[in-house]
């Protein structure tokens, strides 16, 4: 699942090839013209070869024989790689990342919460404990905000010790850093007082109280998204915080139909 960005030449082609593909610059079916790319890139065969290996890794390209190679339907992405993810996210409407993202962390992070309560170790707790410190330290730098901020929900998957939950920061990872940059870049509000709880209930031991903070903090989360894609709209009151589930924020309603882009 390792990004690309920066790690060479053969980091740069998968990236310029990656993301014309996931922005329908290379439509679905098309075959690539390696020719054209070759001369386009400045590169050799056998570097633009290494790279398409890479994408097929991750599920945008296949190779046929007389066909060559071409770009695979958006069904076959891998779509938890991280690259996929942040490609998705530098397109021009990230909606449905988020979308799925946060219908994911409904279903999973409310239970994690809970499963965190009755299992947490000290060392679980140290570690949420310095990632809520860390988000109150960041002085408004929104890489930083955002860094700690996945920090503490990594420590949170981690303190259910189930494995399977914990590699769920496959997808929640990369998607939580890229949605926090787009939250943290904006005039956020203060997201310690959201956590708070959640972490209080785990230390306590509160499988319930747990679980309820968590829905709050992810109706939050909706909230300062919600604001950060249309900046005139207000803040939700305590009340309408409370009897949110997620239902108002897209959750329950019945998705889109996805194109391919």
């Amino acid at each position: 699942m390792a990004e690309y960005v920066g790690r060479g030449l053969h980091g740069q082609i998968v990236e310029k090839v990656g993301t014309r593909i996931v922005q329908g610059r290379l439509r679905v079916g098309e075959t690539l013209d390696m020719t054209s790319l070759i001369n386009e890139l400045g590169i050799s065969q056998t570097v633009l070869r290494e790279a398409v290996k890479v994408l097929t890794a991750k599920g945008l390209v296949d190779a046929r024989q007389k066909r060559g190679t071409f770009v695979r339907p958006r069904e076959d992405w891998n779509l938890l790689d991280a690259d996929v993810i942040r490609w998705q996210f530098d397109a021009d409407t990230p909606e449905l990342v988020l979308r799925d993202l946060a219908e994911l962390r409904l279903i999973v992070e409310p239970a994690a919460a809970r499963l965190a309560a009755e299992r947490r170790t000290e060392e679980d707790l140290t570690a949420l404990e310095t990632a809520l410190a860390r988000m109150g330290e960041t002085s408004g730098d929104p890489a930083e905000a955002a860094e700690a901020d996945l920090a503490w929900h990594r420590a949170l998957l981690r303190a259910t010790h189930n494995e399977l939950l914990q590699r769920m920061d496959v997808f929640i990872g990369p998607a939580l850093a890229e949605r926090d940059r787009l939250v943290h870049s904006a005039e956020a509000e203060d997201p310690v007082p959201a956590h708070e709880p959640v972490l209080r209930a785990v230390r306590d031991a509160d499988p319930s109280a747990a679980e309820e903070a968590m829905r709050a903090l992810l109706a939050r989360a909706d909230a300062d998204l919600a604001r950060t894609a249309d900046p005139s709209r207000t803040r939700p009151g305590a009340e309408a915080d409370e009897d949110r589930t997620g239902r108002d924020s897209g959750h329950g309603t019945e998705p889109e139909d996805r194109e391919a882009p």
